[in-house]
Parts: structure tokens; sequence; C-alpha cells
């Protein structure tokens, strides 16, 4: 099954111009233009660098997040996930240093995979086996992340041992070519996701999914297997979105990756991907993450709007783009 068609206006040549799939590409333009003229330095290099670095984290997992929804289900988890996968890969390295050195960095990224992997397998057969609401499994998964790397710090932060530090700086604040490393991962996970969702019968039997279940079913589509590897795939990704965030501040807190679920859902949204399912679209995902990074700067640089009210603006946000799925046809 693929994507229904778009409507969309006549260009020229009677070609049809899919303006539902270039929105969020004329948005992102549009708050850039906006961002060069509320601030010069806005777009310097340096700040350019800041604002894709810091949306790499956020850009992994919506990735992953993508998959979810495209098949009709949602993981409110992913925030208290990354916390307590991050946690777990710290301890793992720490207790492996005296023994292996800088080498306890690889079974580190190791482990964060791994467990982000059983994490969303958890949420996936829960969902699909158990027969729940992604909502309810994932509000409830989102609540046990978040109490274990509290008792995992034991309230505190759990930090990077410190002769691990300077070996595992580079991953994020090294550079490739020029461009920032967190980057270059996430340029690698985009394309994997792209072509997994656009290349392969696994795409197309998750956009199957969500666009009607028992439709899927009657075409001999697995809708129970398809859902609960697109919750693994998510796993996966905040696994290595743990992999890139460790060294930035060396340290996992309860409050880490605090509200992310918000932003990656509506990363997804505003970038196409409809959220009752059927449709995904990873470019699109990486446009939603971008534009909600440059005006959460865009508020730091101007001082028109207190920083305070990030989160009230990507709620606003998320309300407005769900409005516009209603409506917009």
């Amino acid at each position: 099954m693929t994507d229904a068609t778009l409507p969309a206006a006549k260009g020229v040549r009677g070609r049809r111009i899919p303006w539902a799939d270039l929105g969020p590409f004329i948005a992102l333009f549009i708050v850039i233009v906006v961002g060069a003229s509320v601030n010069a330095s806005f777009l310097s290099e340096t700040n350019m660098l800041n604002v894709v670095t810091r949306s790499a984290f956020i850009a992994i997992i919506a990735i992953g997040a993508t998959f979810v929804i495209s098949s009709g289900c949602l993981d409110l988890s992913v925030g208290s996930m990354m916390a307590f996968v991050t946690g777990v890969m710290i301890l793992t390295m720490n207790n492996l240093v005296p023994t292996m050195g800088n080498n306890a960095i690889f079974v580190g990224a190791g482990v964060a995979l791994v467990v982000g992997a059983l994490c969303g397998l958890m949420n996936g057969l829960i969902v699909t086996v158990g027969r729940i609401e992604p909502f309810i499994v994932t509000l409830g998964t989102m609540g046990i992340f978040r109490a274990l790397i509290t008792y995992m710090s034991n309230g505190g932060s759990i930090p990077i041992d410190r002769s691990l530090r300077e070996a595992y700086r580079p991953v994020y604040f090294g550079s490739t070519l020029g461009i920032p490393n967190p980057v270059l991962i996430t340029l690698v996970v985009v394309a994997i996701g792209a072509f997994l969702l656009y290349r392969t019968k696994f795409g197309r039997r998750v956009q199957a999914a969500g666009s009607s279940p028992d439709v899927a079913l009657f075409s001999g589509v697995s809708v129970v297997r398809v859902r609960t590897t697109a919750f693994v795939l998510q796993g996966i990704c905040v696994g290595i979105a743990a992999i890139c965030y460790v060294p930035r501040l060396g340290a996992a807190t309860p409050t880490t990756g605090q509200l992310w679920e918000l932003q990656v859902i509506t990363a997804v949204v505003i970038g196409g991907t409809l959220l009752r399912g059927g449709k995904g679209r990873i470019y699109g995902t990486v446009a939603g993450v971008l534009i909600l990074e440059i005006i959460a700067n865009l508020m730091v640089l101007s001082n028109m709007v207190s920083e305070y009210l990030v989160a009230a603006v990507q709620g606003t946000i998320i309300i407005l783009a769900m409005l516009a799925h209603r409506f917009i046809k």
C-alpha cells in the first residue's frame, strides 16, 4: 500500500505541485528569513552550527517516532527512556573503566543500543500483544523509566568517569570535514530511515498498518510484527541519541530528556506525518526539528519572548499543526 494522493495545485505542463509535502520546507524557509531579519548574528556560521548540532538528539529520536506514528501508534516515553538509557550506559562504562580503559566507551555504546531496543520491544509487545492503547502503555513506561533513572542516581546525577571524558568528547564536540559529528550521525540515521520507509516492504507495511489495520491484515501484513518493529526502531534511535548526548553534559540526571517527547511528536507532526498514522515523512520530520530549534534559538537571541516559554510555544505549534491536518485536505 502506498501513500494516498495528496491534493495539490497544478503547475506547469499539468504537473501537480505537492504543497502538502512542501509545507514543512516552506515553513522552515520562512522561519530562517524571519530569524535573519530579527537578529544579524542568526545566520552566522557559529550560530547555525550550534542550531543543527543541538537539534541532532531530537532529530535522531524523531526519525524513530516517524515509524511509530506512521504505523498508527504513539510513544510518550522517549524522553524518560533517553534518561534511563543514558544512565545505564554511563554506569556500564564507569564499571568497565578499570579493566577496559577507553574501550569501555564502545561497550557502553553497544549497551545503549541494546537497552534502547529492549525498551522499545517492551513498549511494542505490550501495545500489540497486550492490545492496550499506545497512549496508556507509553504513559506508564514514561513513569517507569523516569523513576528508574531517579532511583539509579539517588535523585542526583550519574557522571561519566573523568578518565573517559577526553576520549569521548569528540563524539559531540568534534567534527569531520567541518561538519559536527552529531550532525553526521544524524544524516546517517536520516538516510537509513528514508531508505527503510520509502524503499522497502517494511516501510510500505508500516504505512499500511497505520492507514487501515484491518485492510493491512487482509493483505497479509502482520500488524503486530510491523508495529512492534517500529517501537524497536524507536528504542534504537533513542540509544543512538544517548551515545551522542553523553559527552555533551557528561552525566545523566532525573531531568535528562524532560519534555523531549513533546518536541519529538511536534516535529513529526509539523513535518507532515499524520498523527493518526498512514503517512510518514522522514525529510519533513527533519524540517520540523529544525523549525522548533530555530524558533527556540530566536527566542534566546531576540529577547522578544522569554526562553522559559519554549515549551508553551511548542505546545501551541503542535495544536496548530493538528488543526491544519484536520481542516486542510
